[in-house]
């Protein structure tokens, strides 16, 4: 009989699990059977469950990015990051569009502040979810009317929107969308002080969502293209945009924030929950290539679990994904002990967040190679889950937020006292 045999009666998702040491989801673990069996249909049809996503929706979940003054569940950093794990271990498509759902909602309430959240409490309060369109190709401008009562009391003007926002991360599934504009017609380019941020709802006449996403990894997360075909709002839900010095601007503690956790630039924060995302899969995907190991039989009838090869190439993936999960711990944790402190991060403290991010999800990017490696030929094929897993991990590290290019670019200039040339 082998040493294997003779272990405990732990399972194998069970001792991975154990290696890992991923915190437990407490928000949306009712969920994750729910989430996890409409996982391979969404991957087939390009959209998530409807009942599901309505169930998603009535949770908790979604209000756990806001502070307690809009209504909201104000988890911690890390917390949120223990749920995305879990759901994407269930189905990364499903993580994908909460991950993106908390990062942009935390930029809105930074970027349009106190005057604005009366409108962003009501969004909590009716359990709604927003989108951001703002990738390559995106190009949005504004008009202004002037008269009416674009403010809502009588006196307020009125701005007409034109123009397309790509790349907005689960749209089909949101009620509100952010949009980044300039003033003017597009003729010139604009100056800084005419580019502007608001929110407006998604189920506008004259707002058309076209379904884009080519369906390359995570294949129901709805990224698609908004379409603004003069689109009207009050000028005074209009806030100026700061771009690329978005970060350092929200760090002003002269600017009024709804609560100091909006000081965190979302791009740190939604890279952190990425990797955790990454974590998530890579456990799943470890923690079934360990169960179908161990009762398999490779070529000429012997025991798979018995090669040198197999056992250490499952070793080095759990303690790559024990890495990177103990690295962007530390990262998240570190933010939300900071906020605790009253603290306004530094520009390091941002550079530290992208850096750990992406070195974890390379981690990840990694063991899932040698697991594929691992497993064979038969872990692509399109019957188990391996393969899907291993499409959705792949999407990750090359996400434009937490990019490596990117990343060790923005910062090296730090390190070298050079110019950022983030957007």
């Amino acid at each position: 009989m082998s040493q294997l045999q003779n272990t405990d009666q732990l399972t194998p998702a069970r001792r991975v699990q154990n290696s890992v040491l991923l915190a437990p989801a407490e928000h949306t673990a009712s969920m994750f059977d729910v989430i996890a069996a409409q996982a391979a249909s969404a991957d087939a049809s390009r959209c998530l469950d409807p009942i599901m996503v309505a169930a998603l929706k009535a949770s908790p979940a979604l209000a756990l990015a806001a502070s307690r003054e809009l209504g909201g569940g104000e988890a911690t950093v890390a917390g949120m990051g223990a749920e995305l794990a879990s759901v994407a271990a269930a189905c990364a498509s499903t993580a994908w569009c909460l991950w993106n759902h908390w990062s942009v909602f935390h930029l809105f309430c930074g970027a349009l502040g106190p005057e604005q959240a009366p409108l962003l409490a009501s969004i909590v309060g009716a359990h709604e979810s927003v989108c951001f369109g703002a990738g390559a190709g995106s190009r949005v401008f504004g008009r202004i009317e002037a008269g009416g009562d674009g403010d809502g009391n009588g006196n307020g003007d009125w701005v007409v929107l034109e123009g397309k926002a790509t790349f907005a991360s689960g749209s089909r599934y949101a009620d509100w969308s952010g949009v980044a504009f300039a003033l003017g017609d597009g003729s010139r380019p604009p100056n800084p002080d005419e580019l502007r941020f608001t929110i407006l709802r998604l189920d506008d006449p004259a707002v058309r969502i076209d379904p884009t996403w080519d369906g390359a990894a995570l294949r129901a997360s709805a990224t698609d293209t908004v379409s603004f075909n003069g689109v009207r709002l009050p000028l005074a839900r209009c806030t100026p945009w700061y771009g690329a010095n978005r970060a350092a601007a929200f760090r002003d503690p002269k600017l009024p924030m709804i609560h100091p956790r909006y000081r965190e630039d979302w791009v740190g924060l939604s890279d952190l929950w990425l990797a955790y995302m990454a974590v998530g899969v890579v456990q799943a995907a470890l923690a079934e290539a360990t169960n179908d190991i161990v009762g398999r039989k490779a070529i000429m009838g012997a025991s798979m679990a018995n090669f040198g090869t197999v056992q250490t190439n499952v070793g080095s993936v759990a303690a790559a994904c024990t890495t990177a999960r103990a690295a962007v711990q530390a990262v998240a944790e570190e933010v939300d002990q900071r906020l605790s402190r009253g603290d306004i991060a530094t520009e390091a403290d941002f550079q530290r967040q992208g850096a750990v991010s992406s070195t974890a999800l390379a981690l990840c990017q990694d063991a899932m190679v040698t697991l594929l490696r691992t497993v064979g030929g038969n872990g692509l094929r399109e019957s188990g889950t391996f393969e899907r897993r291993w499409r959705d991990l792949a999407a990750m590290p090359i996400h434009i937020n937490a990019h490596p290019d990117r990343i060790h670019t923005r910062l090296g200039q730090f390190l070298l006292g050079l110019e950022s040339t983030r957007f």
